[in-house]
């Protein structure tokens, strides 16, 4: 049996550092090329906010009636089919946690070079990499220890940016009351295009779940994580997005990646700037480093049900998955070499919905195929607030489908991989 070595308070910050990642630095500047209102642009994080909340709720309650690390992987297997798990698992393993590492270390390297000037980001991101992997495959308590540390100086700091912004005497002329088109925009293509990003930036909502049996008093801690992760990031998205646009000139944002830098360079000055890029280096350090830690578990449980990945469900004798900590890591660095920021950012948002959308649909099925299964944490708000999640998710992906086919169809091409690995190693098995 595994060792419950992360409390609540780790399990929470796993979920928020996982949140605080790449997509809020850098989702405003694309959001402003087709929505201009400020009003449609909170609207925007509030929305995506409500949905990552309902989608937490809907997962606690699945973590505490199905306890076992793997998140989508165990809720699926059990509700569904073991392929089924199989499928999420493998997205999980192969792109859900590594390719959002990859982006938040391209990004932190970023955010360097505007400090440090002329430096090789590929090589910077992928030192990052290596350095989180040899921490998290040490030890867990350290990892565990270093990431609440890490993560609570970093919430402070965000809340310092925040803060500034509003005492800031450099102000834009904006209001936060619908325009005449902003109700336009609400159902604009563009607006589609904007939730598609933030939907990315608020993904790792359901972090904590794949940690369930490493948690202390996981049917309770686990829903716990969720919804106070969630809920507080939600807060810190909609009042850091609102300074960027208080603070800044919607157009030196639009189009522009480093959102955070271009925004603090108005309210610290340039030398403030240079340290706030510093500031968002370490938090896209921390989420590398959750990430690291969270990944991993998906493979590990993922090779005790299948013959060909078997390998990786190996422990070492402080019960770390260092074998699965390593290849997540390895395809990390391929993804760092070998493609662009953007491309894999619409790819991962597609590929991962695809999944939550039917693990909180399988909220539904679970409750009308064994009604009398204990369930210590149950939905707030059930019917409606996994449904609203629902109908949010099926928005993105047939936005993904209509609008990006070439980035969703790779990812369709990623899910129906994962059956080829399912089939051949199948012969043992599962432990569901």
């Amino acid at each position: 049996m595994s060792k419950k070595s992360f409390g609540l308070y780790a399990a929470t910050s796993v979920v928020i550092a996982n949140m605080i990642g790449s997509g809020v630095f850098t989702s405003l500047g694309f959001q402003l090329l087709d929505i201009h209102s400020v009003f449609s642009i909170m609207l925007l994080w509030i929305l995506g906010g409500v949905a990552a909340l309902c989608g937490a709720l809907s997962y606690g309650e699945l973590a505490a009636a199905l306890p076992r690390s793997g998140s989508e992987y165990n809720y699926l297997s059990k509700i569904y089919h073991p392929a089924m798990g199989f499928l999420s698992g493998w997205v999980s393993a192969t792109v859900g946690f590594a390719a959002p590492v990859a982006l938040s270390s391209m990004l932190m390297a970023s955010y360097a070079s505007k400090v440090f000037g002329e430096i090789s980001q590929a090589w910077l991101a992928a030192a990052a990499i290596i350095v989180f992997t040899l921490i998290h495959a040490g030890s867990t308590k350290t990892g565990g220890r270093f990431q609440s540390i890490f993560t609570s100086v970093n919430i402070l700091l965000i809340i310092f940016i925040i803060a500034s912004g509003f005492l800031s005497g450099n102000h834009q002329a904006i209001t936060l009351l619908p325009g005449p088109s902003s109700w336009k925009e609400f159902v604009s293509p563009g607006f589609a295009i904007g939730l598609f990003w933030v939907s990315y930036s608020y993904s790792g909502w359901n972090a904590s779940a794949y940690m369930a049996g490493e948690i202390e008093n996981a049917q309770k801690n686990v829903p716990r994580s969720l919804f106070t992760g969630t809920i507080f990031v939600m807060i810190l998205y909609v009042l850091l997005n609102f300074i960027f646009l208080y603070t800044t000139p919607a157009s030196e944002i639009a189009g522009q990646k480093e959102v955070g830098f271009i925004a603090s360079s108005h309210i610290f000055g340039d030398t403030g700037a240079r340290v706030i890029g510093l500031v968002i280096s370490a938090l896209l350090a921390s989420s590398v480093s959750s990430m690291m830690m969270a990944g991993p578990r998906v493979t590990q449980v993922m090779g005790e049900d299948n013959r060909l990945l078997q390998a990786f469900s190996h422990k070492n004798r402080k019960g770390i998955p260092v074998r699965a900590i390593m290849l997540q890591a390895a395809i990390a660095l391929v993804l760092i070499f070998t493609s662009s920021f953007e491309q894999v950012l619409i790819y991962i948002g597609f590929t991962l919905n695809i999944f939550t959308f039917f693990t909180v649909l399988g909220l539904f099925v679970l409750r009308f195929r064994q009604p009398q299964l204990p369930r210590p944490y149950k939905t707030w708000g059930y019917p409606v607030t996994p449904f609203l999640f629902l109908c949010v998710t099926l928005w993105i992906l047939c936005y993904g489908l209509y609008q990006k086919p070439h980035e969703s169809i790779a990812g369709l091409f990623t899910v129906l991989s994962g059956l080829i690995v399912y089939f051949a190693g199948r012969k043992k098995s599962p432990s569901v």
